[in-house]
């Protein structure tokens, strides 16, 4: 195994046997983001029994919460293993706080060996590994009901179809509709709406409406939205119990000390994305991280799904926060892992499909993200975007507009990053030809590996056809930018 499958796609068992490979990787320009590859081999049985247990609240479980929450937001037997469906990424079961911990050594053991390893180095985490997903799940509703009210007003004011972020409501309209529902009085909600949060528009944006969650607020006891079938009220966040509190709190704890090692380290942290029904709150989370992180330049990065649906409103939003609030955006962009557990999860258990309805659909969407991000890295210097994708018309794209941008490599706003063994025909004349890139490096014992390693083999079993034509094609075009001096050579 570690003379061929295990030796193409995973670095070493130790850190400290994979730094040759490090070394090597580094001499042609290629930097690494580690990651312990190890997972637990569980039964498909296993994995879903820890899924129900984890993801259902005590409520849920004596039978008074569940009839309340929305079908997506349900944790349901038959998409219990997270694991079905998906080849590119790595999936964590809650056992309990102590299994939790352990991950988070681990986390704390990759950042270390990051800082060492680069003074311009990232780590990965998933936010699943750090505590108990339920907190994730009910999260996650609790925002999408409140941004889907925030959208059933506007459409009552005729603003239905616009971008999300032009999305503008009269404030004394909305204090009519509010107060009509029965959520509030007209007294109270003025108190909702301060000169600190309009200024002097007299409209709400969307960006203003969410900041109403923030636990700046006192609205906890008007968390409460209208049910779209029924027309009843009910309270977007469930009770939790003590110690369902204190496995929130232990969550977010973990984020804390894993923000904080990375900032005294100097390596930036990549959160990764996840399941859409946990993904709003992870988003949510790491824009916390952001805010307090990310002051002087981009140290914690949010990844973007770009085979969502909203995958645009969703990133054109978070880089107005940071314009507003005066942090610095930071983002990973991806087009996804989940397609196809997403589209069949959606369609068995009956609600909107979020995935993009083509693979064209994807593909623009990704580029219009970028796109947008990009023009922002024009105006501010401060922003950084990694494109993750091993896409060659991607990585082509994405040369063009810097050029076109006058983004020169050298500044280090654009990163490209790839799998090891993975696309080396775009890695490593990226990195030769003086642009910031990365290979995710996982390491592991043999035997621990074998699920990467399996699902490695499911991605690459058509994905080296053609490989000898596209490392050609690009080392042609890195060449022709050269030659006509639109990038310099910067050699490692």
């Amino acid at each position: 195994m570690k003379m061929t499958f295990y030796g193409q796609f995973v670095a070493g068992e130790d850190q400290e046997s994979i730094r040759p490979l490090i070394q090597h990787n580094k001499a042609f320009g290629v930097g690494s983001i580690l990651d312990y590859g190890v997972e637990e081999d569980l039964s498909h049985a296993e994995a879903a029994q820890k899924e129900m247990e984890s993801c259902t609240s005590a409520a849920e479980r004596d039978g008074s919460g569940l009839s309340k929450r929305e079908k997506q937001y349900q944790a349901h037997r038959a998409f219990g293993d997270r694991r079905d469906g998906v080849i590119s990424a790595r999936t964590y079961f809650y056992a309990n706080e102590a299994k939790c911990d352990g991950h988070m050594e681990t986390f704390l053991r990759c950042i270390e060996a990051s800082g060492g390893a680069s003074n311009d180095g990232f780590s990965a985490i998933k936010l699943t590994a750090l505590g108990r997903p339920q907190f994730l799940l009910q999260f996650s509703e609790v925002l999408t009901k409140w941004r889907q009210f925030f959208h059933q007003m506007a459409a009552d004011q005729g603003k239905a179809g616009l971008a999300a972020k032009d999305m503008k409501l009269e404030v004394v309209a909305l204090q009519e509709s509010v107060a009509k529902m029965g959520i509030t009085s007209k007294t109270e909600i003025k108190d909702w709406f301060t000169a600190e949060t309009l200024g002097v528009s007299g409209t709400v944006d969307l960006l203003d409406w969410s900041s109403l969650i923030d636990g700046r607020t006192k609205l906890s006891k008007h968390l409460v939205v209208p049910n779209l079938e029924t027309g009843q009220l009910e309270p977007l966040l469930s009770r939790f119990t003590e110690e369902e509190e204190q496995q929130m709190t232990r969550m977010l704890q973990r984020m804390d000390i894993l923000a904080k090692k990375a900032t005294k380290v100097g390596v930036r942290l990549m959160v990764d994305a996840e399941q859409t029904y946990f993904q709003p709150a992870i988003s949510r989370l790491t824009l916390e991280m952001q805010r307090r992180f990310n002051r002087e330049q981009p140290l914690i990065f949010n990844t973007y799904q770009c085979y969502l649906r909203d995958a645009y409103d969703n990133v054109t939003l978070d880089v107005e926060l940071a314009r507003r609030e005066g942090w610095c955006f930071g983002a990973k962009l991806v087009r996804g892992a989940y397609m196809a557990q997403e589209r069949t999860r959606a369609a068995e258990i009956g609600y909107k499909d979020p995935i993009n309805p083509t693979y064209e659909a994807t593909n623009a969407m990704y580029h219009r993200c970028l796109d947008f991000v990009l023009e922002e890295l024009k105006h501010n210097a401060k922003t950084k975007v990694m494109v993750a994708s091993h896409n060659e018309d991607t990585v082509r794209f994405t040369l063009d507009r810097m050029e076109e941008l006058g983004l020169h490599p050298s500044t280090h706003q654009v990163y490209f990053g790839q799998l090891l063994g993975m696309c080396d025909q775009i890695s490593f004349p990226l990195g030769q030809a003086g642009y910031p890139v990365y290979k995710y490096v996982p390491y592991g014992p043999v035997m621990e590996v074998l699920p990467y390693l399996s699902r490695r083999a499911l991605e690459n079993s058509g994905i080296m056809k053609g490989a000898k034509r596209e490392r050609q094609l690009l080392w042609q075009e890195l060449m022709r930018r050269l030659s006509t001096g639109s990038l310099s050579y910067h050699p490692a």
